[in-house]
């Protein structure tokens, strides 16, 4: 077994597929000797009954008065003993009483109790291989192999004669030894054949492994933007659809890591820049505060600045804290029914002053005591993200906010009209670290590039559903769906 394991599998599919066909060859050539020889027997022993029959006929003598047996006329027995010579044809006659009445060319058989058993109940006996006396004058040795048929005639429901005749086997052993060797000869071309086509056999499938094989190190070596020529329905056909759906698993991988990559890097240098800004700020400030080159009347508005910058550090660094914790699912939420509509009246009004900084306006429709289903704290961050994400990308433009109930939740819109987005970007504006456009490294356009991200993961928390459109220079919209209580899906549940 273990050198067979060796062996390459081209070889190995050869040898079984030769195997397989040889054993069956030789079976089937055995089973075809076998009835092939059996048929020879049968249509000699056939032919021995018709000649046994006609010299019966030929030579049978009966009573005139009764039509009983009289005997057996000798000149015609020598006649048909002369015909059926030249045939290798012989044969002997007895009477009811087992003499001898007649053998051509000294043919005597051995006809023994049990036998004769056999044809006194009217049955004929064939011997497939026997060695009677026979003179030499027709065969070389005086007791030559024949088979031959011994065959009771009865007379009036009596035994009155029994023909024992024979013929010799050696025409019917050379017609099979002439089969045989045709099919020696058979069976070595069959045997070429099909080494020739086990060959083709075994190459059409280790070609297709060795394709495989090939494209694997192509994988090993880092590139994953192959596939594989799928032929055929068979198992390496299933195999080769697993191979391209691994590859292609793998291609997107690598790019989702280098894209995550890309934005990470990104995120570093956003990040550098945007602690720079401040840290710069805050040190020359501390410099002249230290140097006291600060006018007495300023002190107070560089240290409101310096706390502006330090808030801003601090905003940049929990955006990261949250994000973490969002996706690793490390925060608590707890859902209850609150009134919607006077957090968000209390955002306009939080977010008023920052709207008309940017030329904006803030539309709020909603109804009173509209209710939603959702964390509070949570509900409050995503709403207040959205919509000062609307402000940042506005200028003198309209921020529409609306809300009202559905069947299953509560839906919230925040429209705006500002500088909308392409396909491209709306395709990325969930992934951590994205900006929409690198130009947007200030702090007029965010900072971290985590909002969105964060906003999205928050509303998977809560089962719910955000979706937004755009278009370049026509604004965003954006809509948040919360589901209510009875359709939400809470920590301990999973979704089917």
């Amino acid at each position: 077994m273990t050198k067979l394991t060796k062996m390459k599998l081209m070889y190995r599919l050869m040898l079984s597929f030769f195997t397989i066909i040889v054993i069956l060859m030789v079976i089937l050539s055995i089973s075809f000797i076998k009835v092939t020889n059996q048929s020879m027997y049968q249509d000699t022993w056939r032919q021995l009954r018709q000649d046994a029959d006609s010299l019966v006929e030929d030579s049978i003598r009966y009573d005139p008065v009764d039509h009983s047996f009289a005997g057996f006329m000798t000149p015609a027995l020598k006649a048909d003993a002369r015909l059926l010579s030249h045939q290798d044809v012989h044969f002997a006659i007895y009477g009811k009483n087992q003499e001898q009445l007649f053998a051509s060319n000294g043919f005597t058989p051995t006809i023994t109790a049990a036998k004769w058993a056999k044809l006194e109940k009217g049955e004929t006996v064939y011997v497939k291989m026997t060695t009677p006396r026979l003179s030499k004058q027709v065969a070389a040795t005086n007791m030559p192999r024949m088979t031959e048929i011994i065959r009771p005639y009865r007379n009036k429901n009596k035994l009155v004669a029994v023909v024992a005749i024979a013929t010799f086997v050696s025409p019917i052993e050379r017609n099979m030894h002439q089969i045989k060797l045709n099919l020696v000869v058979a069976l070595l071309f069959a045997g070429l054949m099909t080494l020739l086509v086990s060959y083709f056999f075994s190459r059409s499938i280790t070609v297709r492994i060795k394709r495989l094989r090939e494209l694997t190190h192509q994988v090993a070596r880092g590139n994953y933007d192959v596939r594989l020529r799928i032929l055929g329905n068979d198992e390496i056909g299933d195999l080769g659809r697993s191979f391209n759906q691994m590859t292609a698993s793998l291609q997107s991988s690598h790019d989702e890591i280098h894209s995550q990559e890309e934005r990470r890097r990104q995120f570093m240098a956003n990040a550098a820049h945007e602690m720079r800004t401040p840290l710069t700020t805050i040190n020359g400030i501390l410099e002249g505060l230290q140097y006291d080159v600060i006018p007495e009347e300023d002190k107070q508005h560089s240290i409101e600045l310096m706390q502006n910058e330090t808030k801003r550090l601090i905003r940049l660094v929990n955006d990261n804290l949250n994000y973490e914790k969002i996706r690793t699912n490390q925060i608590s939420m707890e859902r209850k029914l609150f009134d919607a509509a006077a957090v968000l009246h209390n955002l306009k009004e939080q977010l008023g002053k920052k709207a008309r900084a940017q030329g904006d306006q803030l539309e709020l429709t909603v109804p009173d005591g509209l209710l939603v289903y959702a964390d509070y704290d949570r509900f409050v961050q995503i709403m207040f993200n959205i919509i000062q994400n609307a402000i940042q990308f506005t200028e003198n433009g309209v921020i529409k906010i609306s809300g009202q109930q559905r069947s299953h939740g509560t839906q919230f819109v925040v429209q705006d009209n500002g500088i909308g987005m392409t396909p491209e970007q709306l395709d990325n504006i969930w992934e951590r670290y994205y900006k929409a456009d690198k130009s947007r490294m200030n702090t007029k356009y965010g900072e971290s590039g985590l909002g969105l991200a964060i906003v999205h993961q928050l509303v998977q928390l809560h089962s719910g559903k955000i979706t937004v459109t755009s278009a370049p220079g026509k604004g965003s919209t954006f809509t948040i769906f919360f589901p209510n209580s009875q359709t939400a899906l809470h920590p301990h549940q999973s979704a089917d």
